[in-house]
This record gives C-alpha cells, structure tokens and sequence, in this order.
C-alpha cells in the first residue's frame, strides 16, 4: 500500500523494505535539528503498528480523520495545541532533504504565515505554518499536478503570506529512485538505512527487465 508507483519496477517486497528505509532516514533527519520536536502523523489504525516498529524513538500521533489533507491538517493541529508556533509538515520519504533546507524553512516562517516546498510534478514536499488553519487543505488535490496551485489559491483566500522553498523531488516513481541512487553512492551518510538498501536490492534490479537505470 505505499509507493505503489515503484511496482512496475520492484516486487512489493522490495518496496515494502524501502519505504521503511526511508521513514527511518527521514525519522534521523528531522531529529538532526536542534531544539525541535518530532512526531509521526499516521492514521489511527496504524498507530500500534508504528509504536511496535519504531519503539521509542519518536511520537506517533494518529490523525483526525481520513487521507492526507486530513493528516497535514492534523499535524498543525496537534503542535499548535501544546504551544508550538512554527510547525512544518514534510513528506515521510525524505532522508534526502538537506538539513539547511529545513533550517531555512523554519526560518523563513519569521516573515511569512506559511512556507511551502514546491516538488517538480506540481505538488510540494513540504508545508510550514505558525498557525492550524482547519480549511487550508480542504480540496487540495493531494497526489496530482495542481496540488501546489490549490495550496496557494487556498493560502489566497485565508489571507496568509506564502513563501516557497526552493524546489526539490520526492520519492515517486523509478526516476525519483535512481536520483537518490546516484546522491547516495556519493553520501550514503545521509541516509544509511536507504543506501543498504540499494547494496541490497542492486543485483536483483540489474536482472529485472524493468531494472532502474545503474543499480
């Protein structure tokens, strides 16, 4: 049920085993900055399954309600409700953010009412805020190419100052894959977790007649 645009390039076992490499990357990524507070947003079904996995290594707080406009909205509201006035929301497969991006990003929430990070395909990777705003996801085509477009026409209409981020790439679809593929074979410490499982899913994938480019 994750990245399920990678099955026409990997058994859904190895993209099973990858999504966790890149929750637990992104997990140390976000606990690499100092003096914030790092929680998981997961639907409520899912959050003992998540605890069990992860341990105590991170909160894990179940969503209000159903999709990912319902989890965005829930992470501002979540940290607004114990103090926290800029929050930022980013993409569970993620290790290979630069950390000064993220820095910036709260940053930059010291001018703006949000902050958003525009991915290449239309959507973004990214959102801050120093506030909940309940309706600011409402019909915000989460997945598609205009997702960025109905963020910033919603942000219009509450009347909040946007800024972006510089443009970056998630983890989509095979080209996605091997980019991170090729980051990693020259900084595999920036996501250790990921770069394995590249060691280990290499062969299999120059075999595959969908194979992903070098690996």
């Amino acid at each position: 049920m994750v990245k399920t645009r990678l099955n026409q390039s990997l058994p859904s076992t190895a993209v099973t085993a990858l999504y966790r490499c890149l929750l637990e990357d992104t997990i140390t990524l976000a606990k690499s900055l100092d003096g914030v507070e790092v929680a998981i947003m997961c639907p409520a079904s899912d959050t003992n399954e998540l605890e069990l996995w992860l341990g105590d290594t991170v909160e894990v707080v179940g969503q209000q309600g159903e999709g990912l406009a319902a989890a965005l909205t829930s992470v501002f509201a979540h940290f607004s409700a114990s103090g926290q006035h800029h929050v930022i929301a980013f993409n569970s497969d993620s290790p290979h953010l630069p950390v000064a991006l993220l820095k910036s990003a709260f940053q930059a929430l010291a001018v703006s009412d949000l902050i958003i990070g525009p991915t290449h395909d239309g959507g973004y990777y990214l959102v801050g805020a120093k506030a909940a705003h309940a309706t600011l996801f409402e019909n915000d085509g989460l997945g598609t190419k205009s997702a960025l477009e109905r963020l910033l026409a919603r942000a219009r209409i509450l009347e909040l100052s946007a800024a972006l981020m510089e443009p970056f790439y998630d983890i989509d679809v095979a080209e996605d894959l091997n980019r991170l593929a090729r980051e990693l074979q020259l900084a595999p410490g920036r996501a250790p977790r990921t770069a394995a499982w590249f060691s280990e899913w290499g062969e299999a994938l120059a075999k595959s007649p969908t194979r992903l480019g070098e690996l």
